[in-house]
């Protein structure tokens, strides 16, 4: 597909990876109807627990089960590893992730405060057999230890059962570089797609989805959006790029229907919070000069939800269900 998404610099990979320390890893199950899986994000190289990123979410549309979100916008920072799941499997995203930071700093919950897991879902219920209840811990610790700088897209990891404007979704990544007051800056995306109706898909303005169907059909579900930068930012100014995200996904025709779980996390690199330190000295831009961080989300967003389904193949699964991938779906009509 030869579509070119918006005007800004891309990273080396197009990927949220560009972000230096940023880690993503997947486990994907896919054997009949088991079609489902994990994804790891980790926001740094160091002590995550110890060396907390400055984060916020926004919830733009709340129909969801995600768990940590609370805390991300009370305490403005963001302390695990981001796991990515189907629905039903946060509690056990949850656990692993808890056991996992336990094993790995023995003073938390004894002279140390408790850990905040922030685990992302969406449903993949149609394409998986999603009461089987197949995600044990073993694949969130496997999605962790798998995460690099260099990943797959497409029907992988947590995204292996999802689907996007009645398409194959799945995982979705994008990177755009920029330049404030001489100093050049990365950000990133990664999403999880399972949301939108056919005859709303829209790709750089082309509005494919009329051509594949007649009318918009149900447009629920949900699309999990996580941004990365190296940029100097706070909590509040995470924030506030969250919100742009909404822009990148009706782009490209998603409208948040009534029955979806739009949310959006975001951490900055630049800084880190230690708990040690009575005091944090960081550096923050100044608001002013935020127009490329607002427009690099919009750019990646876009870009990360179409990458989820370029990159995903044709997926059969529970009861023989099937989500055709939109390279097969396009084919004869352009």
């Amino acid at each position: 597909m030869d579509y070119k998404f918006g005007t800004m610099k891309k990273g080396a990979k197009n990927l949220i990876t560009d972000v230096a320390g940023v880690k993503v890893g997947h486990v994907t199950l896919a054997d009949g109807d088991i079609q489902t899986g994990v994804t790891a994000i980790i926001p740094h190289g160091g002590d995550v627990f110890h060396e907390k990123c400055p984060a916020a979410s926004h919830v733009i549309n709340g129909y969801g089960k995600s768990a940590g979100l609370m805390q991300i916008n009370e305490l403005g920072s963001i302390e695990t590893p981001l796991i990515l799941t189907n629905t039903l499997s946060v509690g056990v995203a949850f656990d692993a992730c808890v056991r996992y930071m336990t094993g790995l700093y023995p003073g938390i919950g004894w002279n140390e405060g408790t850990v905040n897991p922030v685990i992302l879902e969406c449903n993949d219920g149609f394409l998986n057999d999603i009461r089987a209840l197949n995600i044990k811990p073993e694949h969130v610790y496997g999605a962790i230890s798998a995460a690099s700088g260099d990943f797959a897209q497409g029907a992988v990891g947590a995204g292996r059962g999802m689907t996007c404007y009645g398409l194959k979704g799945g995982i979705g990544s994008a990177s755009r570089v920029f330049e404030i007051a001489g100093t050049e800056y990365t950000l990133g995306t990664l999403v999880m797609t399972n949301f939108g109706s056919t005859a709303d898909l829209t790709i750089c303005g082309d509005h494919v989805g009329q051509r594949l169907c007649g009318k918009p059909e149900d447009a629920k579900g949900s699309c999990i959006m996580v941004i990365a930068t190296d940029a100097p930012l706070s909590a509040r100014q995470l924030q506030r790029a969250c919100r742009r995200a909404q822009s990148g996904l009706a782009r490209t025709g998603g409208i948040s229907e009534n029955g979806s779980g739009e949310v959006t996390v975001a951490f900055s690199t630049a800084n880190r919070m230690r708990p040690s330190e009575p005091v944090w000295n960081m550096t923050v831009l100044n608001d002013g000069r935020l127009g490329p961080v607002f427009r690099a989300v919009i750019e990646c967003v876009e870009e990360s939800i179409i990458n989820s389904m370029i990159y995903a193949e044709t997926v059969k699964g529970f009861e023989g269900r099937k989500r055709r991938s939109i390279n097969e779906a396009l084919k004869g009509i352009r």
